[in-house]
């Protein structure tokens, strides 16, 4: 029986400790605040922004929402987010993506300050998780991994980490993430041959493929540990990940979905913003 990696065990720690982050800076003087940029109703954007929203509360931070109808123009947004860039009490901001298709995404990515880009959008944010330095902030997802990873004390440090999954979003940000902490790190996807004997060699297995059960017991091991950071629904409407069932209990240890790293993104935002908060005072 595999043992269960709680997000929620993970999230409570990190509330823990950004409340007190938050209580030091308002202490002197300064306000976290995150704004959250949406255009149309979206449910999936909804939903994410209550958990947000709910999040903040709990730490302490502040929020201001700023909700575009889905015809809005491109100036429009670009004026919300410039808006944002100036107000010196906003220390991060999140835009929710996709965006209808007459925006182009480009264009809004590279008008958002980098140092209030607490989701990994900007180029600059990206450079910053290649170049290992603290310019904006890498995507949620792959730093709630990497939080999972820290708080049930996973050793990485000469590890062989298989990252499934090539996305800007996760599986790139995540390998270099993995590489910082001094794993030795293979990225494959469903375009490689024979995956599952590539991932048969990890240590630590991440799928992040966006396929529901294409992890399947081929790919495990008994002694690996798996990070599941796939959300989808299967045949019976039920949210699940990428990793199957069956996998999942052969590993030592795996994440469960729901209930594993997407109850850690939201705290990691929260985390993003506490921290470009802090930086205004360096």
């Amino acid at each position: 029986m595999a043992q269960i990696l709680d997000g929620k065990a993970v999230a409570a720690a990190l509330t823990a400790q950004l409340k007190n982050d938050v209580q030091k800076l308002k202490d002197r003087g300064v306000s976290p605040c995150l704004a959250i940029v949406r255009m149309g109703e979206r449910g999936d954007d909804l939903a994410y922004e209550r958990g947000a929203t709910k999040r903040a509360a709990t730490v302490g931070l502040e929020v201001k929402q700023f909700a575009l109808p889905a015809e809005a123009s491109q100036d429009e947004l670009l004026e919300v987010i410039a808006k944002i860039n100036a107000d010196a009490s906003i220390h991060g901001c999140l835009i929710f993506m996709p965006l209808p298709k007459h925006i182009d995404e480009a264009a809004v990515h590279a008008a958002l300050a980098p140092e209030k880009d607490v989701d990994g959008i900007t180029a600059a944010s990206q450079a910053g998780v290649y170049s290992g330095k603290a310019v904006g902030f890498p995507p949620c997802t792959p730093s709630a991994c990497m939080e999972i990873l820290r708080h049930y004390r996973i050793e990485l440090k000469g590890a062989n980490a298989v990252v499934f999954g090539r996305s800007l979003v996760v599986g790139r940000p995540l390998a270099m993430m993995l590489l910082a902490q001094n794993a030795t790190v293979t990225i494959c996807h469903t375009k490689t041959r024979d995956a599952a004997a590539v991932a048969r060699g990890a240590d630590v297995l991440l799928a992040a493929v966006g396929h529901a059960g294409a992890v399947g017991e081929a790919f495990v091991t008994p002694d690996q540990v798996l990070i599941d950071v796939g959300i989808n629904v299967n045949a019976e409407g039920k949210l699940c990940g990428d990793v199957a069932p069956e996998a999942a209990q052969k590993a030592r240890a795996c994440t469960p979905v729901p209930g594993g790293v997407g109850s850690v993104t939201t705290t990691v935002l929260a985390k993003h913003v506490v921290e470009a908060a802090q930086r205004t005072l360096e």
